[in-house]
């Protein structure tokens, strides 16, 4: 086995899609960029992922302004990148099953354009021309053109490959250690299982992972492993046309409790696959498919696309997500360990709020502007002070 670079401006730990734009990023800032990942490459959070870059299912605040930066970069990556990563501009359609989603979802729509997003309210034959094969008795919906989907391995592969044509290194196979300081505690060298890399800074891309990661630099991450599960049909003619969810989709992303919430996310692949979903669950690292989840989640999926009835499932899976008390990722410089920045806390964002998170530690490590404004995904932010809280059962 060999080992690797023995020095680097900034080593990257993880190498999923966080981890792999913060290294294409900061190499375009000419940085000397080294990618270490303890297994796979991308072969983590990343690729239990669906793709989604999301404007539509956050309210005004930090991090929609996190999502717009992104989208946009995305819409860069997707002409600059050699790779090809299957970028599809599709728009998201949010439908409203019943009085109080559709109460929800009208409340969510005026938030969004007092702030300047573009969402159009679709109704009876408006909404059939979106989508054809939508159950009949829905009949009202939230359509949102800038989100978009990409294939996260591809998207995270295409971006790697950049890192190395800018002069990077990206290692797989390859476990962190610990770390060294100098005397005044920041950090000097990452040492792993292929040998030690002198850096001047350290990005703690590591997801789910990353409080590991934290406490061999002598500090700690209030991120928990959030269960996801997913389900894949067989390749079917294109049925679905947008990204289809329902609004109560949205009210899952802050339901922390120890049983899984499932909501109804319906969206087609480039391979003709239908990706469904989800599922948000604390549960730790276990990776097993629950089945009444998985009927849930079918069950939740046919009620907006009957049509689906049918379809055979070629897989089902889970992934785990980067979870955080008050749901904003984690980005910036730890307080107690200079010259270790970390880039954790997506929960299951992380691909949408990829780039621009990238943009923000570039911005701090290279002290150069910033997409939007970094206070507060800030390590030391007040509403972190939670992180002990229990979560209890639904």
């Amino acid at each position: 086995m060999s080992g690797v670079p023995t020095e680097a401006d900034v080593v990257v730990i993880g190498s999923g899609v966080v981890g792999a734009a913060c290294a294409y990023e900061l190499a375009l800032a000419l940085q000397r960029v080294v990618v270490v990942d303890r297994g796979h490459l991308t072969a983590g959070t990343t690729a239990s992922g669906e793709g989604n870059i999301l404007v539509s299912d956050k309210p005004p605040g930090p991090e929609l302004d996190l999502a717009r930066a992104s989208a946009t970069r995305w819409r860069d990556y997707a002409g600059e990148l050699a790779r090809g990563f299957e970028y599809e501009p599709k728009g998201g359609v949010v439908v409203a099953p019943d009085e109080a989603q559709r109460a929800g979802l009208l409340d969510l729509v005026a938030q969004h354009r007092d702030v300047g997003l573009t969402v159009d309210v679709v109704e009876g034959t408006d909404l059939r021309l979106l989508e054809p094969h939508l159950a009949r008795d829905l009949d009202l919906a939230a359509h949102y053109p800038d989100d978009a989907q990409v294939q996260p391995v591809l998207a995270s592969s295409a971006l790697l490959a950049e890192v190395r044509d800018l002069g990077g290194d990206v290692v797989g196979d390859c476990e962190v250690l610990g770390f060294d300081h100098d005397a005044d505690g920041r950090v000097t060298a990452v040492r792993t299982t292929r040998g030690t890399i002198a850096c001047g800074a350290v990005v703690n891309a590591a997801g789910p992972w990353s409080p590991a990661v934290a406490r061999l630099a002598g500090t700690d991450l209030p991120v928990r492993p959030r269960k996801g599960t997913l389900l894949v049909t067989e390749p079917l003619p294109r049925l679905v046309h947008h990204k289809v969810y329902e609004a109560g989709y949205v009210d899952t992303l802050t339901a922390d409790t120890t049983t899984a919430q499932v909501s109804a996310v319906v969206e087609s692949t480039a391979a003709g696959t239908i990706l469904l979903g989800s599922s948000r669950e604390l549960a730790g690292f276990d990776p097993t498919v629950d089945v009444a989840v998985v009927r849930r989640i079918a069950a939740r999926a046919v009620r907006l696309f009957p049509v689906l009835a049918d379809a055979a499932l070629l897989r089902t899976y889970v992934g785990f997500r980067p979870w955080v008390p008050d749901h904003l990722p984690i980005v910036g410089e730890d307080p107690l360990v200079r010259g270790l920045w970390h880039a954790t806390g997506h929960e299951g964002a992380g691909i949408g709020l990829a780039p621009a998170t990238a943009q923000l530690v570039r911005a701090g490590i290279t002290a150069t502007p910033a997409p939007c404004d970094p206070l507060p995904f800030r390590v030391s932010r007040p509403s972190l002070a939670a992180a002990a809280a229990p979560v209890v059962p639904a």
